[in-house]
């Protein structure tokens, strides 16, 4: 059924998910276009981003922002829309946004809702500012500057190096002077991580003996790990850090889509021996670096020090399969759904 000026189309959680979510946990519905009042603007959403964390707001004892969605709540995510409807002086028609409206086709916001706007004069393409120049190289810059506390000297290990932010964390990290190795899944996602994106190696943790591979690779040790994984990948980062080390812990993949008990790290007194500071951090703590991050991050795009790659689905009715895909490590670097 074809999208008229009418519809807003919407996807909404429908049920949780027992182990990795399928399209039944989804709905698409048509809503009516909604209606502006005093002081707001109607956004047409051009890009949506698909990230990890929304599986955590699926069920299964996993949040960070603010609960569990429950059935017909529209699924949480960040959008890039232009204002093509405006009663606030402040957002004209053809301003662009980003702001976590929701997986839906249109939005209305008032502007207190918004992550940023994009400057009118920018030079790098939109759908940039969802990945590497947004929410995404965002937390990629705070894990390694602010959590991290990252020094040019430091061997720095990065996992899940195939992905957004993790791509994003070596590019900063080599832009600052560190040593940086990747950990990702297979020969090719680890090519790319090194030919591609520039890391000075990448180990395979589909391979065997993902401990010696990194001990390999930074013979020297590690001394801040940028963990997206936990489980049996942070156990071999334990097992390679170096005295002082930190470790940002960005996110837990290996327990998102587990069912029954989570993936344990059967080296936890490593961090005690080695007097390792290990931290959980999300880049909503840290509004205050954002501008600077962002600014930081936009020079490094246009001087060619960050590559950025995107997988793009195509329409709101490819997001569920788009975000399944994203959790099995089908995409390389950030998953993004074109809307418009």
């Amino acid at each position: 059924m074809s999208e008229t000026i009418e519809d807003n189309i919407q996807v909404l959680f429908k049920s949780a998910p027992e182990g990795l979510p399928t399209e039944d946990n989804f709905e698409i519905k048509r809503a009516p276009m909604p209606s502006i009042g005093e002081g707001q603007f109607l956004l047409r959403n051009l890009y949506l981003s698909l990230d990890p964390y929304q599986r955590m707001l699926m069920g299964g004892g996993w949040t960070y922002s603010g609960g569990d969605l429950k059935p017909g709540d529209l699924m949480v995510g960040r959008i890039l829309g232009e204002v093509i409807e405006s009663k606030n002086p402040d957002y004209l028609v053809g301003t662009y946004c980003v702001g976590r409206l929701g997986w839906q086709t249109h939005a209305i916001s008032d502007g207190s809702n918004l992550d940023f706007t994009i400057p009118r004069d920018s030079k790098i393409p939109l759908s940039a500012y969802m990945g590497a120049a947004g929410s995404t190289g965002v937390t990629a810059w705070v894990g390694l500057k602010v959590t991290g506390q990252m020094k040019p000297s430091d061997t720095v290990l990065i996992s899940a190096a195939a992905g957004a932010v993790g791509s994003a964390a070596g590019q900063i990290a080599k832009a600052s002077g560190c040593k940086v190795i990747g950990i990702a899944g297979g020969p090719a996602k680890c090519k790319i991580v090194t030919d591609v994106f520039g890391f000075d190696a990448c180990v395979d943790y589909k391979a065997s003996d993902l401990t010696g591979q990194i001990k390999a690779a930074a013979p020297e040790g590690i001394d801040l790990y940028f963990d997206n994984v936990g489980g049996d990948v942070l156990s071999a980062a334990l097992a390679n850090m170096n005295k002082g080390g930190r470790i940002p812990l960005c996110g837990v993949l290996a327990a998102y889509n587990v069912e029954g008990e989570a993936p344990k790290v059967a080296n936890m007194g490593k961090i005690f021996d080695k007097s390792l500071r290990i931290e959980g951090f999300v880049q909503t703590q840290y509004k205050d670096h954002w501008d600077e991050a962002r600014a930081e991050l936009i020079d490094l795009i246009q001087s060619g020090k960050l590559t950025y790659r995107e997988t793009i689905a195509d329409g709101i009715d490819a997001a569920p399969s788009a975000f399944i895909g994203m959790l099995q490590g089908a995409n390389v670097g950030k998953q993004l759904v074109q809307l418009a």
